[in-house]
């Protein structure tokens, strides 16, 4: 291929938007979005161009937790990471130990794999308590 020719492909996917499922295809010319078919509405279009160049997910997982009522803090991404990150900003959620009280929105990690995105508990765990 020379420079000057261009490398065309058409992805499949479904969107996961809202419960409709479109399928949707999306053409690319040298890695950029130049169609897509198969929305039936906006939100459709703007997920598929985003996930043909740019996919993002929202990490969901737990956190060791000491002191606590329960031993696992259940936490998430406080906005969508590069899919790219996913493997390095586990390996840190997996690295992690909190101490008990956590309060729903504490942040436990801060810009995650370096991704600007924070690891927040989704789950208020109080401090267990002898009897």
């Amino acid at each position: 291929m020379s420079d000057k020719e261009m490398k065309s492909e058409t992805r499949e996917m479904t969107c996961i938007v809202c419960p409709v499922g479109c399928r949707l295809s999306v053409a690319l010319e040298d890695g950029r979005v130049t169609a897509v078919n198969g929305n039936s509405c906006p939100r459709g279009a703007a997920y598929a161009r985003s996930e043909a160049t740019n996919p993002v997910r929202t990490l969901t997982s737990t956190v060791r937790l000491t002191g606590g009522e329960l031993p696992l803090v259940p936490v998430r991404t406080n906005k969508p990471i590069p899919k790219a990150k996913i493997q390095q900003a586990m390996s840190s959620v997996r690295a992690a130990v909190a101490a008990a009280p956590v309060k729903t929105g504490d942040v436990l990690l801060y810009n995650v794999a370096g991704s600007g995105a924070d690891v927040v508990a989704t789950r208020d765990i109080d401090v267990i308590t002898k009897e």
